[in-house]
């Protein structure tokens, strides 16, 4: 199934992020099954304390490149 989701979502993965695409895809299979509003809800309360900057996502926590 995640092979399916590549090629179908992201179309281009990148070896910096292996583990947030499997954890996006893991979260999106399990709430398949639930209505739109219910999925949504979902995902705006795991955004609540969370927060990713820019610059962590494209140079890492130390705030430089790799």
């Amino acid at each position: 199934m995640l092979k399916r989701a590549h090629k179908g979502t992201y179309h281009k993965m990148s070896k910096k992020h292996p583990g947030r695409y499997v954890s996006e895809f893991a979260g999106r299979h399990n709430l398949r099954e639930l209505d739109t509003v219910r999925q949504m809800e979902f995902i705006a309360a795991g955004f609540i304390g969370k927060r990713l900057l820019n610059k962590e996502l494209v140079c890492g926590v130390d705030g430089r490149l790799h």
